[in-house]
């Protein structure tokens, strides 16, 4: 079958085109913006990208037009397409048609976490020797890709609750079907397609409606949202983690902080101990939820747990970019106030209070960031950094549509907004000093900000030339 994916650069389609390749489809694509890193691993799979969404591209007469959910009525290639009467579908819906419809799927859902607990999820079944194919929204170190197939029975998939298509409003994940699904939690988030929290239960409800009553379902105890949800029905097995008598990590009562080692109960019994470098509670809530659902397809507990000490977590999680003159400086994914707050609260676990500064640089441009809908949230989630510097785009596509720096008003002086990214490199440069850790959050690439800093502060400690 030969596929045209329209939105071909975004991870998920990006992921998607990879599958279809390594399943023997011929795959072409197009996007506005060619661009990498996604355009140079396709490329580097054979697969032809085209610039933008002309209409001539009917004429490559492909099988099938898979369309990415960033397409919309009025998109030329896609009125050709309607016009014609071609045919065409949606990522999800092509993916669990032709990937998924013969494998046992084993999906992580939720607002915070997916990316994480997927990738040390499938991970725990690579070290377990079950040669799992994955798609996974960012790109694990453990793999260096984001989605692989294999000819294993086991697929882990990163389960969004984002709408699939312009023809299709539901939740990307009602078209895997897993047999294993972990709900991480459940917080309200995409304003731009939402209403209000109740419509998101609503998407998860018809998740766990999906899972048959041979599956299980793997549910944060914490969340009164994912207890609605499950109160609406479920027909599956459900375990729950974080909670007493559930999956519980708990300190492993040797001394070690627990942010080193803890032990895994599950039902009150310990199951399993954990020794990572991987900081902050949700990581271990994370984890927990990852080796309850690996025991469902038959990996022990405490053979789960033992291989977290080989997880090297995800890309843009805590990753160091680079160090100068004694001043680290990190990448985070976290764009929600939960994630922002807990990124901070994870480093600040990390690096401690005694002389020991974190520098938030934050730039709130997802969709329900925008918005404004979060904003009166996010003094309170960085109330743990000692300072504070925002950036919003003062025009385009990312442009906020409210005043940055009176949402952060709430943080006095120790917090400043910018509408221009050299000032803030430079107002960012001028207030590090040795021991400083510069922590930058964003779910885009922020201007290449993490090099611009890492580049001033190089330029500041070069000794001053003069011609004399």
């Amino acid at each position: 079958m030969h596929i045209h994916i329209l939105g071909i650069c975004g991870t998920f389609m990006g992921g998607l085109a990879v599958l279809a390749r390594s399943a023997g489809h011929t795959v072409t694509g197009c996007d506005a913006g060619v661009y990498p890193p996604m355009s140079t691993q396709l490329e580097a799979q054979g697969i032809k990208l085209i610039e933008g969404y002309g209409e001539e591209q009917v004429d490559l007469k492909p099988d099938l037009f898979v369309i990415g959910n960033v397409v919309t009525r009025g998109n030329p290639l896609m009125e050709a397409i309607l016009d014609r009467g071609l045919p065409y579908t949606s990522g999800p819906q092509w993916l669990g048609e032709h990937v998924l419809s013969d494998k046992w799927v084993l999906a992580v859902a939720g607002t915070h976490g997916k990316t994480t607990t997927t990738s040390m999820l499938a991970w725990l079944l690579e070290d377990a020797g079950m040669n799992p194919g994955f798609l996974i929204g960012g790109v694990p170190l453990n793999f260096g890709v984001s989605a692989r197939l294999t000819d294993s029975s086991f697929f882990v998939i990163e389960a969004d609750e984002y709408d699939t298509a312009f023809f299709d409003k539901r939740s990307k994940f009602v078209h895997y079907r897993p047999r294993t699904a972990i709900l991480n939690n459940l917080e309200f988030d995409h304003a731009d397609i939402f209403a209000d929290l109740a419509a998101i239960e609503t998407q998860f409800h018809h998740l766990v409606r999906t899972v048959p009553r041979v599956g299980r379902v793997l549910s944060n105890g914490r969340e009164a949202s994912l207890d609605r949800v499950l109160a609406r029905g479920c027909w599956s097995e459900v375990e729950r983690f974080g909670v007493e008598g559930g999956w519980e990590a708990l300190p492993a009562e040797d001394g070690v902080p627990i942010d080193q080692r803890f032990a895994v109960y599950h039902g009150g019994q310990r199951a399993g101990v954990v020794d990572w470098q991987v900081q902050g509670e949700h990581n271990r809530m994370n984890a927990i939820a990852a080796i309850a659902a690996a025991r469902h397809i038959g990996v022990p507990p405490a053979q789960a747990a033992q291989s977290l000490a080989g997880f090297r977590n995800v890309k843009r999680r805590m990753e160091v970019r680079g160090s100068v003159d004694g001043v680290t400086v990190y990448d985070d994914f976290a764009h929600h106030p939960t994630a922002i707050e807990t990124t901070v609260a994870g480093l600040r676990t990390r690096v401690g209070r005694e002389h020991t500064r974190i520098l938030a640089v934050l730039e709130p441009r997802s969709n329900t960031m925008k918005l404004g809908t979060m904003k009166a949230q996010l003094p309170l989630s960085l109330a743990d950094a000692d300072l504070v510097f925002g950036y919003g785009a003062p025009s385009g596509k990312d442009a906020l549509g409210w005043n940055l720096a009176e949402a952060l008003e709430p943080l006095g002086a120790k917090a400043q907004a910018f509408d221009n990214l050299d000032a803030l490199v430079k107002a960012v440069t001028a207030a590090t000093r040795p021991g400083d850790q510069v922590l930058v959050m964003s779910n885009g690439g922020f201007g290449g900000v993490h090099q611009k800093l890492l580049d001033a502060l190089a330029a500041r400690t070069e000794p001053s030339r003069s011609d004399a």
